[in-house]
């Protein structure tokens, strides 16, 4: 009986302190010889901050580099080649050896202060894996409707050639191939044209989840009021956001940078994680998670 009443109060006290947890959350502070930025990261994309918060607790992001910046883009850093990276040294390639699955999340986009992961390209990297350490942080522009438009437009025709050359690539579409491969060569841009507007069903019958790309009306409203880099949506992982500090993600952008637009003077990065309530977060720094809106 003791030994049940025993297990019974560990279970409870277990049961207890899990759900004081969920209450909780980590706060992401990062130093910077411009200023501090603070950050959190997101639930729904678990792999990404379960990551992050291990690596960023063994130090393994203190002194690295912001390697790579690029004013109205974005602040990107996590290279362990930075290190000890001599003055003027290519940067960018380095990582832990390992890469995360994408976590694509719709909520979640590329404005002004999201912090996502950075990866290799699409022609090394189909399916968009993460970089197991680096990452970047999101200062971007703002944009009228009328640009978002002419974005989203550009995106989904770079999508769908890019889709439609791969359905032609596959050996049951030779014929087809084949035919475009002709009409290429005859310069007759009218059929190519037509068959392109008209390639929908082709490539459905392939890649079950395409469809065309649109914003929504919360992006729309955030790209032109805060700004951000809206063209990378749906195609890298946005895992976190700035929510103090954002001021630095300026400064950092715009300092004297020399070639692949690494800074001239190191900037340099210190990263601790401190768990706290999420409604001392939200008092604290004013951030509101989506459950208290």
């Amino acid at each position: 009986m003791n030994r049940i009443l025993t297990l019974f109060t560990v279970l409870l006290f277990f049961m207890t302190s899990c759900a004081q947890k969920k209450g909780n959350d980590y706060v992401i502070t990062i130093k910077t010889n411009y200023g501090d930025m603070v950050a959190i990261l997101y639930d729904e994309t678990p792999k990404h901050k379960e990551n992050f918060i291990k690596l960023a607790k063994e130090g393994f992001y203190d002194s690295l580099l912001f390697h790579r910046v690029i004013q109205e883009f974005m602040i990107q850093g996590g290279d362990p080649n930075s290190k000890k990276a001599a003055s003027g040294q290519p940067l960018g390639t380095g990582g832990p050896n390992y890469t995360i699955e994408a976590e694509f999340n719709p909520k979640y986009f590329h404005e002004k202060g999201a912090f996502s992961a950075a990866r290799l390209g699409d022609n090394v990297n189909p399916a968009k894996a993460s970089s197991g350490s680096q990452f970047y942080i999101v200062q971007g522009k703002k944009y009228t409707d009328e640009e978002l438009t002419q974005l989203e437009q550009g995106m989904n025709y770079n999508k769908k050639n890019q889709y439609l050359r791969d359905c032609l690539g596959m050996p049951e579409y030779a014929s087809v191939r084949e035919t475009v491969i002709r009409k290429q060569q005859e310069g007759d841009g009218a059929w190519l044209q037509s068959f392109f507007e008209q390639s929908d069903t082709l490539i459905v019958k392939v890649k079950k989840d395409y469809k065309p790309y649109s914003f929504s009306a919360e992006q729309r409203a955030r790209y032109r009021e805060v700004g951000g880099a809206p063209h990378l949506d749906g195609d890298y992982t946005v895992f976190g956001k700035v929510i103090a500090g954002l001021d630095v993600v300026d400064k950092i952008a715009a300092v004297q940078k020399g070639a692949g637009d690494r800074p001239v003077e190191d900037v340099r990065m210190f990263i601790t994680v401190k768990e706290m309530p999420r409604k001392t977060i939200e008092k604290t720094y004013g951030y509101q998670y989506p459950e208290s809106k």
